[in-house]
C-alpha cells in the first residue's frame, strides 16, 4: 500500500514509540534493539502516522500494525472495528486523491471469517505456489489493473473498480466508500478460479 515510502525510525525514536505501545499489546512486549519500526504518513487521517512494528530476530517474524499519534494510539486487530472507530472519531478525510489509498488499506488490514480479499493490480500482487507460465503471467496480467475511481456522487459516495483475490480466485468487483470511510463490495465478477496460490491464512 506504502510501498517505497516508509521511513524507518532510528533506535531512540523508535523506543519512544514502543514505550507507548508495548501497553497497548497483547503477549510479548517489543524489544526497541531487536525491532524495526517503519513509518508512513496517513492522508485519509491527517496528523497520524502508519506504523508496520516487527520483530525478524524470531521465526516466525512478530508484526504489529499500528495508526499512530502521540496521544491517540489505535492497534489494528484485523477487523474493521477500530478502523471504523477512528474513522467516526477523527473523523476520516476522503479525497479523490487518497480514496485509491484508504481502499489498499481497508482491505489489507482486514481479515474476514473466511479469508481475506487481496487488492491485486499486478501480476506480483499474487502470492504464487510457484511462477505461472509465461503466456499464463501475461493473459493475467491482462485482466489486472490499479484500483479506479469509476465516480463520485453527489453525496460523497465514491464508486472505486478493483480486481481481488479471495482464496485461490480472482475477482472484479466494484468497492463503494462512503465519506465515513464505509466500505462495502457489490457486483463481484469471477474472473480466474483454482489459482495455485498460497493459502493466505497459513502460507501453504
Amino acid at each position: 500500500m506504502f510501498a517505497e515510502a516508509f521511513t524507518k525510525l532510528e533506535l531512540a525514536d523508535a523506543a519512544t514509540v514502543l514505550d507507548q505501545v508495548n501497553p497497548l499489546l497483547e503477549g510479548t512486549p517489543f524489544d526497541p534493539v531487536e525491532t524495526t519500526v517503519m513509518t508512513h504518513d496517513i492522508s485519509f487521517y491527517p496528523g497520524y502516522q502508519f506504523l508496520d512494528i516487527g520483530d525478524y530476530s524470531v521465526s516466525p517474524p512478530m508484526r504489529r500494525f499500528v495508526v499512530y499519534k502521540p496521544d491517540d494510539i489505535v492497534v489494528l486487530d484485523w477487523t474493521n472495528e477500530p478502523i471504523y472507530a477512528i474513522n467516526k472519531k477523527l473523523p476520516i478525510v476522503i479525497t479523490d486523491e487518497n480514496v485509491t489509498d484508504y481502499v489498499r488499506f481497508f482491505f489489507t488490514y482486514i481479515r474476514g471469517r473466511h479469508g481475506r480479499f487481496i487488492v491485486t493490480e499486478n501480476v506480483d500482487d499474487i502470492n504464487w505456489k510457484e511462477d505461472p507460465p509465461p503466456a499464463a503471467r501475461k493473459a493475467i496480467g491482462k485482466m489486472l489493473e490499479p484500483v479506479n475511481i469509476k465516480k463520485k456522487a453527489d453525496n460523497g459516495v465514491y464508486c472505486l473498480e478493483a480486481r481481488v483475490m479471495f482464496k485461490d480466485s480472482l475477482f472484479k468487483t466494484a468497492v463503494y466508500v462512503k465519506p465515513d470511510g464505509t466500505v462495502t463490495l457489490t457486483d463481484e465478477e469471477l474472473l480466474i478460479e483454482d489459482m495455485p496460490v498460497l493459502d493466505d491464512v497459513f502460507g501453504q
